[in-house]
């Protein structure tokens, strides 16, 4: 026996008639039997063909200022009946139900009305009730009838009944239904999701995901789930990676810490800034951030807060990288930048990020909010008798900025508002300034007079000896340990400035 269907008659019900006439024409052909409501009826009627409306069906009109149009057991029943099923067929006949073997919904725009900044009064007029049953009633029948549940499925169907002759198989009609309830689901969660207020519920939906060339290793499958073309547009370069899309993630966050400030770039290699610098130039501010870690940099990502000119292409286009991000671009710069064929370039665009950072966790999800504090002066509490200078207030605020977008634990040396080094992803504090200061030292950087910034507090007064032996004239980290007055009272003894800001900024 065939499980191959042909389409005999349809329910057109749609907010959005865009795309919606090549379908109709095709089905025409065909001689499909068209039912319809409210402004669709209209505009198969102006089409020139021939439409029942549904109230005819029924014997029951549109009520409730159309709040009520195709709730109807006659409707329902000529959408969910069995056409194997002997009782339903004999019903079918009985209460004289036409049969439907497709449905085609457009459902109200309740996310761009919520968007939209509309009214509540508005909103909740956009949560679709008639739509989304005849959605679900369809897809649940999948064995008889054919459900297309959104615009983005229009190209998809049009291609299946001229290339069948109207005719879809199991498969095509199966298809469509997992598709329909993805729709569905998506659009429950968003008004879900516009209600709620209990942080102990969560619910997700991301409509379209990206097949990545693989995860972080080849043998790893990789998915992004997001509107990454809303975030930026890309000008040049390869498709980017999983392991890319991490580096841009952390990239991008690290940088908006630095929005409003002078010209500042930031090289990150493997989710951490390996060089950042502020200066008066953009050029000056790159070749001052590269030069924290030249090594490093070869491979990484790279950001800008401001535009990226050609003096500062130039310079870039001598380093090997995978990613260049910046708000805008000279014409020039991008035509010196996409010399190398592979390099991605991208224009980053003004888009709120998620207030919400979500992980898998064992068996689960965690989420939690996103850490939006960034240490300033009304935060900062001298504990020294030796207070730090504006100069240190400065590299010591800029420090915090990049301590708190590094992994934990971390150490980070910054002087003259440059990065010089950092201990990163240390099971030990202790570990994490000793690599610093190996670092710093491995580069020939000066660390007299430059300024240490902790992502926790310190539990002894061993990171503030050992800092102050290697220059470090000012620290800043959130204080809060038991022990706080030990590594006080050592920087009192050798006129060490200290603050503490009251916030952990730990980054696992």
């Amino acid at each position: 026996m065939s499980t191959s269907k042909t389409i005999k008659s349809a329910l057109i019900s749609v907010f959005s008639k865009d795309g919606l006439e090549p379908i109709v024409r095709k089905l025409h052909e065909q001689n499909v039997t068209f039912y319809s409501t409210g402004g669709t009826e209209d505009f198969i009627k102006a089409l020139g063909i021939p439409v029942v409306p549904v109230e005819d069906v029924t014997s029951y009109p549109s009520i409730l200022g159309g709040r009520v149009k195709t709730l109807h057991p006659k409707i329902f029943g000529g959408i969910l009946n069995r056409q194997d099923h002997e009782g339903d067929v004999q019903q079918m006949e009985e209460f004289e139900i036409p049969q439907i073997d497709l449905v085609i919904v457009d459902l109200y725009p309740f996310e761009k009305t919520v968007a939209s900044g509309a009214s509540e009064a508005d909103i909740i007029e956009k949560i679709d009730i008639g739509g989304i049953s005849l959605i679900r009633a369809a897809a649940k029948n999948f064995k008889d009838t054919v459900i297309v549940a959104s615009v983005d499925q229009y190209a998809d169907f049009l291609e299946l009944i001229t290339k069948q002759n109207g005719e879809l198989t199991l498969e095509d009609r199966k298809l469509f239904a997992t598709k329909a309830f993805h729709v569905s689901s998506h659009y429950d969660t968003a008004i879900f999701n516009y209600f709620n207020t209990d942080d102990t519920f969560y619910k997700e939906s991301v409509p379209n995901g990206q097949v990545l060339r693989y995860g972080e290793n080849p043998h790893q499958k990789g998915f992004f789930f997001g509107d990454f073309d809303a975030m930026f547009k890309k000008l040049h370069g390869k498709e980017l990676s999983y392991n890319n899309l991490l580096d841009v993630d952390a990239a991008v966050n690290l940088i908006l810490e630095f929005k409003n400030n002078e010209p500042t770039f930031a090289i990150l290699k493997h989710n951490n800034a390996c060089g950042l610098a502020t200066r008066s130039t953009m050029r000056e501010a790159y070749l001052d951030a590269l030069a924290g870690d030249p090594t490093s940099a070869f491979g990484g990502v790279l950001i800008a807060n401001g535009k990226i000119d050609a003096d500062t292409a130039r310079e870039i286009n001598q380093l090997f990288c995978e990613v260049v991000i910046a708000p805008s671009y000279d014409e020039s710069a991008i035509e010196i930048l996409s010399e190398k064929k592979n390099r991605i370039i991208l224009v980053q665009n003004e888009v709120e990020l998620p207030q919400k950072q979500v992980r898998t966790c064992l068996n689960g999800l965690l989420v939690q909010d996103k850490n939006n504090v960034t240490d300033n002066k009304e935060h900062l509490k001298t504990v020294t008798t030796t207070p730090p200078s504006s100069e240190e207030i400065e590299d010591l605020l800029f420090a915090s900025k990049i301590c708190k977008n590094t992994k934990s634990n971390t150490i980070v040396f910054a002087k003259n508002r440059q990065l010089i080094a950092s201990g990163t992803g240390q099971t030990s504090r202790v570990d994490a300034l000793k690599q610093a200061i190996e670092k710093a030292n491995s580069f020939n950087f000066d660390l007299k007079g430059a300024v240490m910034a902790s992502d926790a507090f310190f539990p002894f007064p061993d990171c503030v000896e050992i800092a102050h032996h290697a220059g470090i004239t000012a620290v800043i980290q959130p204080g809060g340990s038991i022990k706080d007055e030990l590594s006080i009272n050592y920087c009192n003894e050798n006129k060490v400035a200290m603050v503490f800001t009251g916030t952990r900024h730990f980054k696992h």
